[in-house]
């Protein structure tokens, strides 16, 4: 059995140890933000309002300076970081005195009167916390989840050093220890329950794991069934973790600490469409609406594990099991390949093509058609046991 399971981890194994020979070139220094105390995030928000003080004693509309977060121009590609903010970007005006950014302009100063608040008496918000300190004025959690990253990107300060954690959407299972910031000990290992992930990644520490591998595992059906088929025992010992779909920043935080942390290979498995493969670039590469925190988020180093396009053919997985792409899927596909960092992925620019000219899609279910186990007796064993990720 010992000799089974070395056997099953070689391709795994050397894949880690080229990690490592190369693990400099791929951890870029963290932002200097990161670092930034208490005491420098009040003196950035007194100067945001000392200039709206200053712009209404000279009698005129104070305004706010936000980068744009929704524009592909205001962001560059780095292999080592993934989409970054550039410090040229363009920028939006939110004007005191203009009835189509007012509202806005009075969130963004509630907001933060809030986190001043918070930042000085050193306690910690959710962001429902704020939604329901005025459910009025914001009018959807929605509002107040766009405000706050807009004043993080604005301040140039990670939300943690804002002191406002978002609500956890993301579970993770399998060899993992570690203490919360509260020094609550935190055990992944049950077979049956996965754990909810933190909702303070920043402050996880102490993390003990003797884990070869983390599998992102896009969708949370994938999850619990990899879970109900016993799939980190038998593999082990390995990490899973789920962002149920796109994934949210705690979700992408806690992949980027694991990698941090231990330096050991991150497979993806999403499905053979579009919006999964876009799901795990945003895992890899980051978001354009988050590039202002690319350094804390991104993990170039992900593999593409599956479900490839080439895999439909090779497992001859039955046409009836296969989805034609819609117009919409292809109009994605066709922007995926577009992005500046396809150039730098051959192999998957093939696999994206391959899926463009079958004009058919697959989701990670679609195996079960073969035997209602092959993902986890077959599919994942393999593909792990003979290096079969790009």
């Amino acid at each position: 059995m010992e000799s089974n399971m070395s056997e099953q981890f070689v391709e795994i194994d050397n894949f880690g140890l080229e990690l490592l020979e190369n693990v400099d070139m791929m951890m870029e220094p963290q932002h200097s933000h990161e670092e930034v105390s208490s005491q420098e995030v009040l003196i950035l928000i007194e100067k945001v309002i000392l200039e709206i003080v200053t712009s209404l004693s000279k009698d005129e509309a104070p305004v706010l300076v936000l980068p744009n977060r929704s524009s592909w121009a205001n962001v560059s590609f780095d292999n080592a970081v993934g989409l970054q903010m550039t410090s040229g970007s363009s920028v939006t005006t939110v004007r005191s005195n203009c009835s189509s950014s007012v509202t806005k302009f009075g969130h963004i100063l509630k907001v933060l009167s809030i986190i001043y608040k918070l930042v000085q008496s050193n306690v910690y918000a959710t962001k429902r916390d704020i939604y329901y300190n005025d459910t009025q004025l914001f009018g959807s959690q929605r509002t107040v989840d766009s405000i706050v990253d807009d004043i993080s990107c604005m301040l140039k300060v990670p939300r943690r050093r804002l002191h406002v954690l978002a609500t956890s959407k993301g579970l993770i299972s399998g060899d993992l220890c570690y203490l919360e910031e509260d020094s609550t000990k935190v055990d992944c290992h049950s077979n049956s329950t996965a754990t909810p992930v933190s909702s303070n990644v920043g402050g996880i520490r102490n993390i003990v794991s003797s884990a070869k591998f983390v599998l992102i595992v896009e969708k949370d059906a994938t999850f619990q069934k990899l879970l109900d088929d016993d799939f980190c025992t038998k593999l082990s010992p390995c990490i899973m973790i789920t962002g149920k779909g796109v994934p949210d920043v705690n979700s992408r935080l806690m992949v980027r600490k694991l990698w941090d942390t231990l330096h050991i290979p991150i497979f993806a498995l999403v499905d053979a469409d579009p919006y999964g493969i876009e799901i795990m670039c945003i895992y890899k590469y980051g978001s354009v609406a988050m590039s202002f925190e690319a350094h804390s988020l991104t993990v170039p180093s992900v593999m593409w594990l599956g479900l490839l396009p080439s895999d439909l053919q090779r497992l001859r997985v039955p046409e009836d099991a296969l989805i034609p792409l819609t117009q919409r899927d292809q109009n994605k596909l066709t922007s995926l390949l577009k992005r500046p960092y396809l150039a730098c992925q051959p192999a998957w620019q093939r696999e994206m093509e391959m899926m463009q000219r079958n004009k058919v899609k697959a989701e990670i279910q679609s195996l079960a058609s073969i035997t209602p186990d092959f993902l986890s007796r077959v599919y994942l064993p393999n593909k792990l046991r003979y290096g079969g990720w790009i």
